[in-house]
C-alpha cells in the first residue's frame, strides 16, 4: 500500500528558526536522512504558501486566485510518498519527521491505486 505523509508546518518553522544555528543543521539532516528510508518513493518540500495559485470553477468559469486560499488551518509544507506493508510502518516514519515534534503535524493517507 502506498501512503502519503503530508507535513503540516504549524509553528515548527518558527521553533526551528529559534534554535541555535548549530542545532538547526541536524534537524535539516534528519529530513535528508529520511530520503534513504526503505519504501520511500518521493519526497518534496513545497515553496512558501504565498507562491500558491488556487483554482475553482464557478458557474463553468475557471477562477484563479493568488495565494493559499483553500480552507486550511495549517499550511502544507511538503510530503513523503512511501510504500509500506502496514499502516504502522507509515506511522513510524511519520514520527521521525522533525516537524512532528516541533509543533507541526503529519497526516497519513493511503493512496488509491487506479
Amino acid at each position: 500500500m502506498k501512503y502519503l505523509l503530508q507535513i503540516y508546518l504549524g509553528d515548527s518553522m518558527t521553533r526551528l528558526a529559534a534554535l541555535p544555528h548549530d542545532e538547526q543543521q541536524p534537524v535539516y539532516d534528519e529530513y535528508c536522512a529520511l530520503a534513504q528510508a526503505p519504501g520511500l518513493i518521493d519526497a518534496r518540500q513545497l515553496q512558501s504558501a504565498e507562491t500558491a495559485t488556487t483554482v475553482r470553477v464557478i458557474d463553468g468559469q475557471t477562477v484563479t486566485a493568488r495565494g493559499p486560499f483553500a480552507e486550511a488551518e495549517e499550511l502544507l509544507g511538503g510530503y513523503y510518498l512511501i510504500e509500506a506493508e502496514h499502516p504502522a510502518a507509515a506511522i513510524e516514519l511519520a514520527a521521525r519527521i522533525p516537524a512532528a515534534r516541533l509543533g507541526g503535524a503529519i497526516e497519513i493517507r493511503p493512496v488509491t491505486d487506479r
